[in-house]
């Protein structure tokens, strides 16, 4: 009997965590990508400048790939092409007006890389990639030209929403194409992926109306200038702070290059409208009053080099605060961000200025769907099984569990699965296998990627914890003994001048290890004996101090 073909699920990133998001389809041996994301490094990835998928499946079948399709120009969606596209073949990629325009902008920064092949493609465009057929529909999300997917294959019809948000007032924009959702809810959708990013919050998110009318309280209640920090990503955010800059006759300055980078790209599409004679450069601020100023910003996250921080520690050339700013943070925290964002708006109040920030009013909306959202999509779309998408593995439980307890589904009809796992779908049913491909991190630093490894970065937190000891050794060629006394430098671990009893001890354990495992001449494992500095005076500087610094012993022959 033929054995049956199956259509193969394969996400790479974005499950159980945020970011790097990237997902194989395969049937029939040919493969359709969607996405091709990055993830920020965590605190404990010391040199780390982004993460990226691992692609090692695709080795080898670069010429099985059909197409690469996006969603949308977050980074965490198409920050990873510049690393990976040539790696897979450079296949074809199908993408929105403003997402192409990010792509093409970001590979400006890597000149060596290849040419990019990019098909545009918008709400209600069909594609044949065969053996797949796509169909695009549009979403909200917190940045213009978002498209969810209709995606029929041989053995399984599968939806997938991209990031999205159900805002019946969204700031331009249109809302969610619910009506195409309904109709795409007809044709017997055998699987769900959906945004789970805002899956473990009750309710409905909040309308960009809501944030406008906010902001347009603090504009009115404002006497001075007024400085605006968000992602440099969030288009809509800055056309809201530009529309209202000109309803109160203000000028806008805009700082950090990546948000006029994009403000640049939606000008050129129009998708943002700015009057003639509003923008003004950051250098020409000083000549206009204060209450006659807006400068939008990116550091709303509290980054090192954002402008926000550059502003509040004096680093700007023409831009610092002064009593009678209001600093508006619109933007949620990013979890791990919350140590440096309160210590900026530290400091900010420090110097004078007034901050506004989520938690004090409805100032910022975030991109993802809350419950209420979730369940009306899963209504629509009446799949007959779930897949999260797109977040932490609380946020697939929490979606899980709506559906099973709220929506009548069926635990073995909620497929939760992870980087690498294996989605086997028949006309039948769908699975998730247990066994993994390789999905692990791959981590860009500078020029480097993939040259960091556990090791590499278990070296850089000792480094940065219990700092260095080095020892350096003169040995006698001939007798195989020490000449001297060993010179040692220690960086973030000891203070020389006042360690001098355990520096001298160090030394004198130094040259009785040496000269015993040298022995008397001849031929000598200087590996044997540098293994032996390394175990033996770190275990010695341990005793002596409880620190494990990292020893590096060097043995120079004469």
């Amino acid at each position: 009997m033929k054995e049956e073909k199956k259509l193969k699920i394969i996400p790479l990133g974005g499950m159980g965590e945020i970011g790097k998001n990237m997902t194989l389809f395969e049937y029939d041996q040919k493969i359709l990508i969607v996405d091709i994301g990055l993830k920020m490094p965590s605190e404990n990835m010391p040199g780390v400048d982004y993460i990226i998928p691992n692609v090692s499946y695709l080795d080898g079948r670069e010429k099985d790939i059909v197409a690469v399709l996006f969603t949308h120009g977050h980074y965490d969606h198409i920050g990873a092409i510049p690393y990976i596209i040539e790696k897979i073949g450079n296949p074809k990629i199908f993408a929105s007006p403003l997402t192409k325009g990010i792509i093409m902008k970001r590979q400006e920064e890597f000149p060596n890389n290849v040419q990019l092949d990019i098909t545009e493609v918008n709400n209600g465009s069909k594609i044949n990639l065969n053996p797949f057929k796509v169909e695009f529909f549009h979403m909200n999300h917190n940045i213009m030209h978002n498209l969810g997917m209709f995606i029929r294959t041989p053995v399984a019809n599968i939806v997938h929403t991209s990031d999205f948000k159900l805002d019946a007032s969204p700031v331009n924009e249109k809302p969610s194409d619910l009506e195409k959702l309904k109709e795409i809810g007809g044709q017997n959708i055998d699987l769900l992926m959906i945004d789970s990013t805002g899956a473990e919050n009750p309710g409905h998110s909040l309308s960009e109306k809501v944030i406008m009318e906010n902001l347009d309280e603090i504009f009115v209640n404002s006497n001075g200038r007024i400085i605006a920090a968000t992602f440099s990503s969030l288009v809509n955010r800055i056309q809201q702070l530009i529309a209202l800059s000109e309803k109160h006759g203000r000028k806008v300055a805009i700082i950090g290059n990546g948000m006029k980078t994009n403000i640049e790209i939606c000008r050129k599409l129009k998708l943002v409208s700015i009057k003639k004679g509003t923008l003004i450069k950051p250098k020409d601020v000083a000549d206009y009053p204060d209450g006659k100023i807006t400068i939008i910003c990116t550091g709303a996250q509290g980054e090192d080099r954002a402008a926000l921080m550059r502003i509040a520690n004096g680093e700007h050339q023409s831009i610092h605060f002064k009593k009678g700013d209001s600093v508006i943070f619109s933007s949620s925290v990013i979890p791990g961000n919350e140590r440096m964002v309160q210590e900026l708006k530290d400091d900010i109040l420090r110097q004078g200025a007034k901050v506004y920030h989520y938690k004090m009013m409805d100032i910022h909306a975030g991109g993802h769907a809350y419950q209420d959202e979730i369940k009306e999509v899963i209504n629509l779309i009446k799949p007959k099984n779930i897949m999260p998408i797109h977040g932490q593995y609380s946020m697939f439980a929490s979606l899980k569990n709506m559906a099973i307890d709220t929506m009548n589904f069926k635990e073995e009809n909620i497929l939760l699965a992870e980087n690498g796992d294996i989605v086997y779908f028949t006309k039948q049913k769908g699975t998730v296998e247990q066994s993994k491909i390789a999905s692990n991190y791959v981590m860009v630093d500078g020029l480097g990627v993939g040259d960091v490894g556990e090791v590499v970065l278990r070296d850089r937190k000792m480094l940065a914890e219990d700092g260095m000891f080095v020892i350096i050794v003169i040995v006698d060629k001939q007798k195989g003994q020490v000449k001297g006394s060993p010179d040692i430098i220690s960086r973030g671990f000891i203070y020389l001048r006042e360690s001098k009893t355990m520096l001298f001890q160090t030394r004198k354990k130094t040259i009785q290890i040496v000269n015993k495992s040298a022995g008397s001449g001849g031929a000598v494992n200087w590996t044997y004996v540098k293994d032996e500095l390394r175990n033996k005076i770190g275990q010695f500087l341990y005793e002596k101090t409880e620190r494990r610094p990292m020893v590096l012993p060097v043995i120079i022959e004469v």
